[in-house]
């Protein structure tokens, strides 16, 4: 079981809560293509390194053209939105159920009904973006529970389209309602009625569950896979703009442990996400290097996307050595067989990590030695990265007997 932990030292907004997921993970890419189907308009999602008080992670804006044509949306405008798109039912069923919180804290507030409330800001391009794109990225990121710290609250007012409130605004106040806060000196809005809403949703319709009360024990194991750090725009005076999003998967104590019997959890995880990635490592100190060359070329031969060694120093100041294997997660179960029948290893240490690839794609050039292949990176529409195919480049250097360096440059200047 996979579940979320917010941790805020500044507050909690959409747009921090999108650029965490993001950052733990989630595509940015494939949110914003899916998000297209949103009858909103044309609109574009920025997502940029950030740093602040020496903390490095994500800051995300939504950008769009000034010209929204419904500033003041009502709830049923925005479920229409969302159920005429393209998304997954569930992350439409869980954005509506974020938009109805919203209008019954902004009813109780108001004195009136969830249907007649119109929505200002959160009726904007940016906080449907924020709000359904969070709620898709929980999708991306298989999350099934959600925790959430004490959040940092400012003070003061601000002025809104109710005219000047006091911070935090009544209807973020409503929503907090029962969930613990923290009074800070922050002159600003840190916790934002968007921000709130989808937090508390998340928290209270999804948690850490046991069969007896519905509420797991804190003590059960459990192992960080995954963390996402989401920075606000605004400059705090004593505190990083951030909050912390820390991806925990949740071992099921009436199964056996996975250290003593491995078995595939691949049904709990969402194995599509693009990026995604699984690292199997071991240490080894009593395989034999032919052995270990051997599991080398039998895994890169079941499909593993990359495998590795490095020297380590083990227990007992015996030399090893690590093993390291990238694989798609969807191939777990065979590679786990593989490593165990063809080395020495007890166990195996595994986790999703996140990667970032260029576009690729080869290109045949002709060269005094013959036709080489060369494969070319792309990043954001630029080539930036070309490599000769070692393969080519050897064959041609034995055909014409010069060495392959020799074949390797050519290759790049017919390029």
């Amino acid at each position: 079981m996979r579940t979320l932990r917010f941790d805020s030292t500044g507050g909690a907004s959409g747009d921090m809560i999108l650029a965490a997921l993001i950052d733990a993970g989630a595509d940015a890419t494939s949110l914003k293509t899916q998000l297209a189907s949103l009858d909103i308009g044309e609109f574009d999602i920025v997502s940029e390194p950030a740093s602040d008080h020496a903390f490095h992670g994500t800051r995300v804006t939504v950008s769009y053209p000034h010209h929204d044509r419904h500033p003041h949306r009502h709830l049923n405008d925005i479920e229409g939105l969302i159920d005429g798109s393209d998304l997954p039912e569930d992350v439409k069923l869980k954005s509506k159920q974020v938009f109805q919180r919203l209008a019954a804290a902004e009813a109780r507030v108001h004195g009136t009904t969830p249907d007649e409330v119109a929505f200002h800001e959160v009726g904007a391009v940016d906080s449907i973006v924020d709000v359904v794109g969070s709620c898709l990225a929980m999708q991306m990121l298989n999350i099934e529970s959600v925790d959430v710290s004490p959040l940092p609250v400012g003070r003061g007012t601000i002025e809104g389209a109710h005219g000047t409130m006091p911070v935090p605004v009544p209807a973020t106040v409503e929503l907090l309602k029962n969930h613990e806060i923290s009074q800070t000196d922050e002159p600003f809005e840190l916790v934002t009625p968007t921000g709130a809403a989808l937090l508390i949703e998340w928290k209270e319709t999804g948690g850490p569950f046991d069969a007896a009360q519905g509420r797991r024990t804190t003590d059960e194991p459990y192992t960080p896979v995954g963390v996402g750090y989401g920075f606000g725009h605004r400059k705090l005076n004593a505190r990083p703009n951030m909050l912390r999003a820390t991806v925990l998967e949740y071992q099921d104590p009436s199964q056996s442990s996975q250290d003593s019997h491995p078995s595939s959890r691949a049904e709990s995880r969402d194995l599509k996400q693009p990026g995604i990635c699984l690292v199997l490592e071991c240490n080894l100190d009593d395989t034999i290097p032919e052995l270990l060359g051997s599991l080398t070329q039998k895994l890169m031969s079941q499909g593993a996307l990359d495998v590795f060694t490095t020297p380590v120093q083990m227990k007992k100041q015996r030399p090893g050595t690590l093993l390291t294997v990238l694989c798609d997660p969807t191939t777990r179960d065979t590679m786990v067989d593989t490593i165990f029948a063809e080395s020495t290893t007890f166990g195996i240490r595994e986790y999703l990590t996140h990667r970032t690839m260029l576009d690729r794609r080869h290109i045949e050039v002709e060269t005094p030695y013959g036709k080489v292949r060369v494969k070319i990176g792309t990043w954001k529409g630029k080539d930036i990265t070309h490599a000769p195919e070692h393969d080519d480049c050897v064959k041609c250097a034995e055909e014409h007997d010069v060495p392959i360096r020799s074949v390797y440059e050519a290759a790049l200047r017919a390029l």
